[in-house]
Order: structure tokens, then C-alpha cells, then sequence
């Protein structure tokens, strides 16, 4: 694997690596793409307040999320099916635990919670309100027994289907008409071709940590069609939910101050502002604009982190400044993993590491907890 420098290298590299539909899969956003592109633009509209002698030595960058340690306020956001790479999941909860920090797994991901706990034992459990109640009690008492450390309720997805630029087709399974109609691309990226033909398997599509009843793993299709046709929650099943688990539980998709008020009544131990990567209602602002209202919100009574865009530390240094006590990364560490499995994504974290480090040492801290609202420049107008 060649080193990178940077995300946005990682992400060049992944382009080269991955066949086409793979590749646009993870780009992915919704409808005109408003939302994914705010969800970055946003942070360069934010400057920084720079601090010239007297700069600190060494820096802490250390910080708790959901009562988990981890080493910069940096944590893997959980995201579907990782066909990127043959290890997938296990491969970035190995990287996570060599870097220091919590993983956390997707309901709808490629490998068993007890593999990727086995790998990284700081990881979170993302579910969806999915199916009956049983079964959702089901996958929280299997993640259980697994030994996660903590459970994200994701509603920032929403039924957007269409893309301006079009949708890659992504088949339900890898029959052999589909592996014919997908040789293509697949011979046109040897390397990612041949890394799958080492490990002895294709990609199944299969999502693990969706069955239930002792029903074989459902292809990720159905496991979403099983998704769409079930009634979203109300605020009293968010509640019931988080009832149901005796420990640290996230709300992730929070975006208004009301709401985040009434996550707040429903017991919840941490909220994260974040519109699915702009994969959710497009025409929303970037999330790094809604921080600063939802931590002023409830941000002394629950951690508040933020999902979306962040593709360089200074991104995490100015969401931390102004409230959140983590950022969450996706897209940034599957460009890491498509570029070189567990050591892209290794690399990636060591560049947001980097990034942090040197802001805060410009900013003139010696500890990741001291920035504040103060040391960012924030221009009219940009807080939603």
C-alpha cells in the first residue's frame, strides 16, 4: 500500500482501486447533493483565532465518548456493507483498536458483531427501528452477549432514492448472471479483484446482525425492504428502546435543538448531529452548522458529537471548539480502508491524529478540552 498524506489522497487512491459502482455506492448523497457538499464547504467557511508564542510542548489529545477512552476525539461511525475490502468490518475495528479509539458497527454490516468485537472491544452497536419488537430485542441481546460496549439508534435515513448524477446497481446477491454483468469493471481493478480471489470469497451482500429466529443472514435488500415497510418511531418507541438497554445509548440523526430536547427526555446518553452523510432530506445544512444550537441546547446535560464532512483534523479542532466531544468519521476511513485495508485506514487516523496535534498547538492549548467557541472565526450568518 502507498502512504497518503491525506484524505482526500486516500480518497484518490480508492477511486483507482475500486470498480466503478463501488466506488460511487460509497460516494453516494442524495437527490441534487446540496447537503453532501455543504456537509464539507461548511468548515472552510470557519476560520481559526492562531496563537503565536508561548505554544505548548506536548498536547492531550485524549477524551472519553460514551464513558469508552480514546485517543483523539475521533470515533468510526458505522456504516453498511463494507465491500471495499474482503475483511471489511473486522479489518477497521483492528485499525480503530491500534490507533486507540471506538468502532462503531452498522446492523446492516458484512461481518458478525462478535468478530468485530473480538477485534476492537471499544465498539458501539448501531441499530435501526427495524422489524417487530421482539426482533429488535433479538439483535440488542445478541450484541450483548457479543460484549459491546454501548448502542447507536440511527434515524437520520430517511426513503431518498434518487441521485441527479444516477445510482450505481448494486445486485441483492452475487448470482452468476450478475458476477458476468459485473466482470468489467471487476478485470478493469485487478487489485481489488485479485485481493477478494486471495481471500477465497466474493461479496455476498449478506448483512450478519440483521437475522433473527435462526434464519440464515438476509441479503442486505431485504434486510432494507424489512426497514421501509416498518412504521418510524415515535418519541415513546425512542424511549422504550433506550429502556431496553442498561447502558451508554446515542441518538444519532439529531439536528433541531427541540428535538434534541426531547432526546434528552427520552434518556439518552449522547446525541450526534448528523443527516446521514448527506444520504438523508438534501436541501439540510451542513451538520457543523446545527452544532453550535444543539450543544447550546443540551450540551450540559448529554454529549453532543458530530457526523459529517470531516476530512481533515483542523475539520475535528473546529467541531470541537464548538461543543461536540467527538466527531464521527465514514467516508474518510472507507477511502483508508479501499486504499489499503487495515493499514489505510490506520493511515488515515494517524492523519487526522496529525491535523489535530498541530492545530491545537497553534491555537496554543495543551489540551484537546481547552478549545472554545473562542478560538474559531465564525462568520454571520453560518449557524443554522
Amino acid at each position: 500500500m502507498a502512504w497518503f498524506e491525506s484524505v482526500a489522497d486516500a480518497q484518490r487512491q480508492a477511486k483507482k482501486r475500486l470498480p466503478t459502482s463501488v466506488y460511487s455506492a460509497l460516494i453516494a448523497g442524495s437527490e441534487k447533493g446540496v447537503t453532501l457538499r455543504d456537509n464539507q464547504s461548511a468548515f472552510d467557511e470557519l476560520g481559526f483565532a492562531p496563537r503565536t508564542a508561548g505554544l505548548s510542548a506536548k498536547r492531550e489529545l485524549a477524551t472519553t465518548v460514551l464513558g469508552q477512552p480514546v485517543s483523539m476525539p475521533v470515533v468510526i461511525s458505522p456504516t453498511g456493507v463494507q465491500a471495499v475490502c474482503p475483511q471489511g468490518e473486522v479489518a477497521v475495528a483492528r485499525a480503530a483498536a491500534s490507533r486507540g479509539t471506538a468502532m462503531g458497527l452498522s446492523s446492516f454490516a458484512s461481518k458478525p458483531v462478535e468478530e468485530v468485537v473480538a477485534a476492537n472491544p471499544r465498539t458501539f452497536f448501531q441499530v435501526y427501528w427495524c422489524g417487530t419488537r421482539d426482533e429488535m430485542l433479538e439483535r440488542l441481546a445478541r450484541a450483548r452477549a457479543a460484549g459491546v460496549v454501548g448502542v447507536i439508534l440511527t434515524l437520520d435515513w430517511s426513503f431518498s432514492h434518487s441521485r441527479d448524477w444516477g445510482s450505481p446497481h448494486i445486485p441483492e446477491r452475487l448470482t452468476v448472471r450478475e458476477a458476468l454483468r459485473f466482470a468489467p469493471q471487476a478485470l478493469a481493478r485487478p487489485r481489488w479483484l485479485w485481493a477478494y480471489l486471495r481471500s477465497g470469497r466474493v461479496p455476498d451482500l449478506t448483512v450478519p446482525n440483521m437475522a433473527t429466529g435462526g434464519q440464515a443472514p438476509p441479503a442486505f435488500f431485504g434486510a432494507y425492504g424489512q426497514w421501509m415497510q416498518t412504521p418510524p418511531p415515535s418519541w415513546e418507541d425512542v424511549r422504550w428502546l433506550r429502556e431496553q438497554w442498561d447502558g451508554p445509548f446515542l441518538l444519532k440523526g439529531v439536528y433541531r435543538p427541540d428535538e434534541a430536547r426531547r432526546a434528552v427526555d427520552a434518556g439518552v446518553s449522547a446525541i450526534s448531529v448528523s443527516n446521514h452523510g448527506g444520504n438523508n432530506l438534501d436541501g439540510t445544512p451542513a451538520t457543523i452548522r446545527a452544532l453550535p444550537a444543539v450543544v447550546a441546547a443540551v450540551g450540559d446535560q448529554v454529549e453532543v458529537l458530530l457526523d459529517g464532512g470531516i476530512r481533515r483534523g483542523s475539520d475535528v479542532v473546529k467541531a470541537v471548539a464548538l461543543g461536540a466531544r467527538a466527531v464521527m468519521i465514514g467516508r474518510a476511513y472507507l477511502w483508508g480502508l479501499a486504499a489499503g485495508g487495515q493499514a489505510g485506514v490506520e493511515n488515515v487516523l494517524d492523519v487526522l491524529r496529525a491535523g489535530i496535534d498541530s492545530t491545537v498547538l497553534a491555537l496554543g492549548h495543551d489540551n484537546v478540552h481547552d478549545l472554545s467557541p473562542d478560538d474559531v472565526l465564525v462568520p454571520p450568518g453560518f449557524a443554522r
